[in-house]
């Protein structure tokens, strides 16, 4: 939500700040903009729409390219609407001053009236230039330098940000702070350059070396003397520490592929083995976890589990409910963590939080973390991205090592996320003694088989992209599912709003006579998950009921099932497995299903309207 660039040093500033604002594509947004420093002018080209609509202005004057100092920055509205004004960068009144920023600041109304008795105006309606004006009017009444300015004006704001502040009278240096969105700086060599951004995908082809700013704390940057990291509370020294990247170049293009939703779901296969190596060791039955071994008596002597999350990461703690219940017999509730964070749960020191995320930066989620370790909890987080909030806020954790996730619609967080709570389930059922050494040892080989079979899955891409050609026009749909595909049904059905803008629901099969039943004609296709594990003669009667009502059936079933297939109007087979283990199969059709509707919708698959990768804002 929201993407900051930035550069400064002796290479050409423009492409390197242009190309990372494409990188930040996938975070979400709706207007764009970039400034650059050459010297003795500051250029600033913003406008609503695609960084290709800000490319188009910038590429009518070289000037605006120019400078070896540059920010960007992608906006998705929070105050003012989306419009060429509202974009960032803002400049401050004066001229001097040029910030971007990711995040509200809440007070901002309170600091604007004072700021206009004060003298100044605004051209936007955004916090952001509200920010902007503060610290100047601190830099002249203060006579301080910018970095200073800059701290006390954050001490003095109500909200969240991650900001970047360039000063045109000190050309050598760039302020950045951060409290609640993310921020990374890239450090070249000799500190003869320096990158900034909201994550380091801008920046990894020129340094593995970034450093990542936590919560309340800033970091002034000055050509070839490095950077200073400063808590901004109270001014001490932070001994920052350098992290080496992991990710790769070719991690985050699309490798061949039309859209970067369709490379993520066929990655799905070696993600889920990245995210069990090393944790599953199938020849000597056993499951290695380092996070869960060194808290094991939280686990198994905690009244319950609560997984907190959002989204996709929700349905994935669903499915973990499951599991989890299922296996270890320990009591789990799943919560979504806008919700939890503000009823005033009841929570205590014997219970376990799993907060789980695919970004970690998710500002729910977080939140939701700090209550609960407030009321004493353990806390144990699932996240992707190293080094993110999440992983730094809770006790202990687990990251799925998916890799990038470009695409808005997580696809393969979901299936590594499902693979990691799998694997929790049968550590704690085998320490517990809920699951027999034989059964674990079958689970773990039948995991062993999952990438595989998710690969024979991703062969039936032409069969399932038929079976779109003839929904796509639909205005609404259902998924059915049960048991521990239920949470899958949800799953397929937010897929397909996302991406495609079709209204769908997703139901526990047996409650649809309980109201969506009266939805049912010819017109309404119901996707159906009826895999012949656990509840499938409930299933087919449930297909029956819809069939008598002339509703269109799309069933997923178990390779060489018979039954549904003479019922059903279209089947997708999927390989056998144990039931648990289904949801990290039936997911692949929905996937594939909502891929090929949104293309032919003509939708833009990896950057769906309204919506953000990563939700740092409440």
């Amino acid at each position: 939500m929201c993407g900051i660039t930035g550069y400064i040093g002796y290479r050409k500033a423009y492409p390197i700040v242009i190309n990372g604002l494409k990188r930040l594509e996938y975070r979400g947004y709706d207007s764009a903009g970039v400034m650059m420093y050459d010297g003795d002018k500051i250029h600033l080209s913003k406008t609503k729409g695609k960084v290709s609509d800000l490319e188009v202005i910038t590429n009518k004057e070289e000037e605006r390219k120019k400078g070896n100092i540059g920010m960007g920055h992608t906006r998705w509205a929070t105050h003012g609407v989306p419009n060429d004004v509202n974009s960032h960068p803002h400049f401050s009144q004066s001229g001097d001053l040029v910030i971007v920023h990711n995040g509200i600041i809440e007070n901002y109304d309170t600091l604007r009236k004072e700021l206009i008795s004060r003298g100044y105006t605004f051209k936007s309606d955004t916090d952001t230039e509200v920010l902007v004006n503060f610290i100047e009017e601190i830099k002249k009444q203060e006579g301080c330098k910018l970095g200073q300015a800059v701290q006390l004006a954050l001490n003095s704001v109500i909200g969240a940000y991650a900001i970047s502040v360039f000063d045109k009278t000190k050309p050598d240096e760039i302020v950045i702070a951060r409290l609640g969105s993310p921020i990374a700086i890239g450090i070249g060599k000799d500190n003869s350059e320096f990158f900034v951004a909201s994550d380091a995908s801008p920046f990894i082809e020129f340094t593995k070396d970034a450093i990542y700013l936590e919560d309340e704390e800033m970091a002034i940057i000055k050509l070839g003397k490095g950077i200073k990291v400063r808590r901004i509370h109270d001014d001490a020294l932070v001994d920052a520490k350098i992290q080496e990247l992991q990710m790769s170049l070719d991690q985050i293009e699309k490798g061949g592929y039309d859209h970067f939703m369709l490379k993520e779901i066929h990655e799905q296969p070696k993600a889920v083995i990245d995210t069990y190596r090393g944790r599953m060791l199938a020849d000597k039955g056993m499951v290695r976890m380092s996070g869960i071994d060194n808290h094991m008596n939280k686990f198994l002597n905690a009244d319950r589990i609560i997984i907190v999350a959002c989204g996709t990461s929700w349905h994935a703690g669903l499915v973990g409910e499951y599991l989890i219940e299922d296996m270890a017999r320990i009591p789990v509730e799943v919560e979504y963590a806008s919700e939890f964070r503000y009823r005033n749960p009841i929570i205590t020191s014997n219970d376990v939080v799993i907060a789980i995320s695919q970004s970690g930066e998710t500002a729910d989620t977080l939140a939701a973390i700090k209550l609960a370790k407030s009321k004493g909890a353990f806390v144990f987080g699932i996240c992707n991205v190293v080094g993110s909030s999440i992983a730094r806020e809770t006790h202990a954790g687990a990251y799925t090592h998916a890799g990038p996730e470009i695409g808005v619609a997580s696809t393969k967080a979901f299936t590594t996320q499902i693979t990691v709570l799998t694997l929790i389930s049968l550590k704690l059922a085998s320490k517990k003694g809920t699951l027999s050494k034989s059964a674990l040892r079958m689970y773990l080989q039948k995991m062993q088989l999952i990438p595989n079979k998710i690969e024979e899955l991703l062969k039936i891409d032409d069969k399932v992209k038929e079976i779109a050609a003839v929904y796509k026009d639909a205005p609404n749909c259902l998924y059915l599912g049960r048991g521990f595909n239920f949470p899958v049904a949800l799953e397929g059905a937010l897929k397909l709003k996302e991406i495609s803008y079709i209204h769908a629901e997703g139901y526990p099969a047996a409650e649809m006579k309980h109201g969506p039943i009266a939805l049912i004609d010819e017109n309404m296709p119901i996707f159906v998950i009826a895999t012949n594990k656990g509840h499938y003669e409930k299933v087919v009667s449930n297909i029956q009921e819809i069939k008598s009502r002339a509703g269109k059936i799309i069933a997923i079933v178990t390779e060489g099932d018979t039954t549904v297939k003479e019922i059903a109007d279209h089947v997708i087979e999927i390989p056998e497995t144990e039931e648990a283990l289904t949801p990290l199969l039936t997911t692949i059709p929905f996937q594939l299903l909502s891929y090929h509707i949104a293309v032919m919708l003509n939708k833009n698959v990896d950057q769906p309207r309204n919506l953000a990768k990563s939700v740092t804002v409440e």
